[in-house]
């Protein structure tokens, strides 16, 4: 499926949802795609991109901002506290804040930094022992120490449902923990459902197959 494709079918969604046009940013999931793929789309105008692990981001994003400088990136994928510096020095967002080892780190790395990347709490909404994320009960608390104790604006939530469950009601849960905290972010959806996560209020979905096709592992 192409890019525009991709477009076409969050524009159509939008729609039939009752949103306003460009409501929803697609995050183009890049990790272990063959660089032509992700120069053919950054050629294409796509702007903000996804990966999972540090070390592989910082591979190849440098050299190609320094053709495409108005690259977002987005961490997507599980962050190690020892990776939290690097972290913060390469992505804008790092969607994966989910427990309070992290956020210390994190805090660190930006004062030290004087960056800020855009945070999202994730939240394991399956509450899946081998998934990472906050756990759905104790979101509130998470967030609010997140507030209270090292002053961060949480621009979002995060959620990868089961991949054996509808993933509907993940969403409106993630949706209902959102609203309550007064966040206005939701990262949800993925190629098969990106389509009802933004009827039930995504504002960043994330596709990469997709969009790139196969994962070359």
């Amino acid at each position: 499926m192409s890019l525009e494709d991709v477009r076409g079918r969050i524009r159509a969604a939008e729609a039939a949802a009752g949103r306003p046009e460009g409501a929803v940013t697609l995050i183009a999931v890049s990790k272990v795609q063959p660089l032509a793929r992700i120069e053919t789309a950054l050629e294409a105008g796509q702007r903000v991109f996804g990966e999972n692990k540090v070390q592989e981001a910082a591979g190849k994003w440098p050299g190609l901002r320094e053709r495409f400088p108005d690259v977002t990136l987005h961490l997507i994928g599980p962050l190690q506290t020892n990776k939290a510096k690097q972290a913060v020095a390469l992505f804008d967002a790092i969607q994966t804040l989910d427990r309070p080892k992290l956020a210390a780190k994190l805090a660190d790395a930006m004062a030290a930094t004087g960056r800020a990347p855009a945070l999202f709490a994730q939240v394991n909404t399956g509450a899946e022992p081998q998934k990472a994320g906050v756990l759905p009960d104790d979101a509130d608390a998470f967030i609010a120490a997140c507030r209270r104790y090292y002053g961060f604006e949480i621009a979002g939530l995060m959620a990868i449902p089961p991949v054996d469950e509808p993933a509907g009601p993940h969403f409106r849960l993630l949706a209902e923990i959102a609203a309550r905290n007064g966040i206005a972010g939701l990262s949800m959806g993925m190629s098969d459902d990106f389509e009802q996560a933004i009827a039930l209020g995504a504002t960043h979905v994330r596709v990469g197959s997709a969009l790139f096709g196969a994962r070359a592992y």
